[in-house]
């Protein structure tokens, strides 16, 4: 499984907001730090903001920070909130018709990747933010300021 641009964009900003949690942080300055489009970063700090993940302030002094702390936002939940389907099967999402697939009512293949996925989603929520913002991921994001 791959998870979406966007995904891996939004775990990116809330790392990037955990290394910064003395100020706010603008779209510019993530972008920036991790070299993409900040036109993609506006749409994700976007939709971290509707999720309750972020709190952005707009206008000149404006900016974003935490919307909880990172101790209360587990990896799993962005995950979820971002990936539209996390099934890895055609047969596996949730409006998937009977007749798919001729092994449909006996089929055990579903049923293997259904716990993988689920096994996948058990470690994810058992990790929260704070978990993977450790001392090397502050001083890497913090390195140009203080060059």
């Amino acid at each position: 499984m791959k998870l979406t641009l966007q995904t891996d964009y939004a775990l990116r900003a809330l790392i990037y907001l955990g290394a910064r949690t003395e100020r706010l942080c603008s779209i510019r300055e993530i972008a920036m730090a991790y070299g993409i489009s900040e036109a993609h970063m506006v749409k994700v700090v976007h939709k971290l903001g509707q999720g309750g993940f972020a709190e952005t302030l707009r206008g000149r002094n404006g900016g974003l920070r935490f919307g909880r702390p990172a101790k209360d936002i587990m990896i799993g939940d962005v995950v979820c909130y971002f990936e539209e389907n996390m099934a890895l099967l055609g047969c596996l999402e949730k409006s998937a018709e009977t007749t798919l697939c001729k092994l449909m009512p006996a089929c055990r293949l579903r049923g293997g990747l259904n716990q993988a996925t689920q096994a996948m989603m058990a470690v994810l929520n058992d990790c929260t933010l704070a978990d993977v913002i450790t001392p090397f991921e502050i001083a890497q994001l913090t390195k140009r300021e203080t060059s």
